[in-house]
């Protein structure tokens, strides 16, 4: 690190450093060499990283405006004359731990969306060109979206039977923004909502934003246990179930056949929603073979709000999504959209149609059907061949995500650290749990990593982080 410290005074505030392979060559060090250094000089505001950009010497300290006290925020933020005992703070740590970029150097197996040689740049490209010509392409849009976005979604949604309408159809900007939507429409601040355990974080941070209680209610590898659904429903007084029937996240799981009439029957039963999260539904494995539909299409009543995204099978920054619902649901959330947001930008909007309106967007998904199902089976045999000790329950043909438990008193957070080290990112289980957690566990997510080589290294990484750390748990060493 003495010689790479030496060599900024060789550049300007501001100015870009070498590449993390190029300082590789020139020091003759490994990666993770270069990766720590970096670190170390970031941590002493030496150097900036930005995500996608690279390293950059950092400006000067000491010219910026003089800080004020902001110890008073802590009690306007924390107040309530109200009374209310829901917590006001937000903890999105386990969001911004797969939104993130992590170190250069550091093979990324904790993230959540598609490597770019695996994003569909090019047609994306074309698309948005294409969308920019339209008539009326910069102009107001319809409140509820583009009619033609709106009944592909439907379609989409409904498949064949042509179950859902484009009028219940919402564009969101995203996922998430739906998510949050359904939330703050469906139940009043303070109340319960029963969420999966364990679950994505996202829906835990989005329901403690919004004042609401999540409640968990445990998941095995057929999806949500629905006998403790209808318990958890009539013990919390719930209103709303939020739920990932297709490839859940972190676990993979696929709701069974059998459990997903007792789903909405249970619903029905306590008078409340399923919100239901397809947020994997173009992620099936080659080898998926034909999914099922979403409850949303065997749902005549309204009991299913279904949200559903384009941003994971193509692209980060494209926030386009939808949410389905219909009667007084429908309308409520349409109004809680208009005043968060008035609209989604129409040119996304007509980009998005472009896309898969197109031949490009088939090809697209078999290409990352097969891709997917390839970087599952690599990720299987390293996990075999390094980590053979680490049970893995189950193995989705879908999604990307592989939920591996660890020997019960491993820290999670030691074991992370530790591989971070290494030179691997990967997420602790722990933010995937409304409650304390039954065992440690580790999501590792095989679709971010740049190669198939990568992942191979990585889970080598997160082995030598393993032995190091749980060969000293088990010998007694601190």
């Amino acid at each position: 690190m003495s010689s790479l410290r030496k060599d900024l005074d060789r550049y300007s505030p501001g100015e870009k450093l070498p590449s993390s392979r190029a300082l590789v060559e020139a020091h003759r060090v490994s990666p993770v060499t270069v990766s720590r250094a970096l670190a170390a000089l970031a941590a002493e505001g030496l150097v900036v990283t930005r995500p996608g950009s690279g390293a950059f010497r950092a400006e000067p300290r000491g010219g910026g405006p003089a800080a004020g006290d902001t110890s008073w925020q802590e009690i306007t933020l924390s107040a309530d004359p109200s009374g209310d005992p829901v917590p006001r703070s937000v903890d999105a740590g386990g969001v911004f731990a797969t939104l993130q970029a992590p170190p250069p150097g550091v093979i990324e197996l904790n993230g959540g969306y598609l490597p770019p040689g695996l994003q569909p740049e090019r047609a994306l490209s074309a698309a948005l060109a294409r969308a920019g010509r339209r008539p009326g392409a910069w102009g107001r849009p319809p409140l509820e979206g583009v009619e033609e976005l709106r009944s592909w979604f439907a379609r989409d949604i409904g498949g064949a039977s042509g179950a859902v309408s484009p009028s219940e159809i919402l564009i969101t900007a995203g996922g998430q923004s739906a998510l949050t939507a359904a939330l703050r429409g469906l139940a009043p601040p303070g109340a319960a909502v029963l969420v999966e355990s364990p679950t994505y974080p996202g829906v835990l941070a989005a329901a403690r934003a919004s004042g609401l209680r999540p409640v968990p209610v445990p998941v095995d590898t057929e999806g949500v246990r629905t006998e403790l659904l209808a318990q958890a429903f009539r013990a919390s007084g719930a209103r709303v179930f939020v739920c990932q029937p297709l490839f859940q996240n972190p676990t993979g799981a696929v709701l069974a056949a059998s459990r997903r009439a007792e789903v909405l029957r249970a619903a029905r039963e306590a008078g409340a929603f399923v919100v239901e999260d397809d947020f994997a539904r173009h992620l099936g494995h080659e080898d998926a073979g034909p999914l099922p539909p979403t409850l949303r299409a065997e749902d005549p009543d309204g009991v299913v709000v279904h949200l559903r995204s384009l941003t994971k099978i193509t692209s980060p920054s494209l926030r386009v999504g939808a949410l389905a619902a219909r009667g007084p649901a429908l309308e409520r959330l349409r109004a809680i959209q208009v005043v968060d947001s008035f609209f989604v930008p129409r040119p996304l909007q007509e980009a998005a149609l472009e896309l898969v309106g197109a031949p490009a967007w088939q090809r697209h998904l078999r290409t990352v059907a097969g891709q997917l199902r390839q970087r599952r089976e690599v990720t299987l045999a390293a996990l075999a061949s390094r980590l053979d000790t680490l049970p893995l329950p189950h193995a989705p043909r879908g999604g990307y995500h592989l939920w591996l438990r660890l020997p019960e008193g491993t820290d999670e957070g030691v074991l992370t650290a530790a591989a971070l080290r290494a030179g691997v990112a990967v997420a602790p289980g722990r933010p995937y749990f409304a409650a304390e957690s039954a065992a440690p566990h580790l999501r590792l997510t095989f679709a971010p990593a740049a190669a198939e080589s990568d992942i191979t290294e990585g889970v080598r990484r997160l082995g030598l982080a393993c032995e190091d750390v749980l060969g000293r748990a088990g010998d007694g060493s601190s």
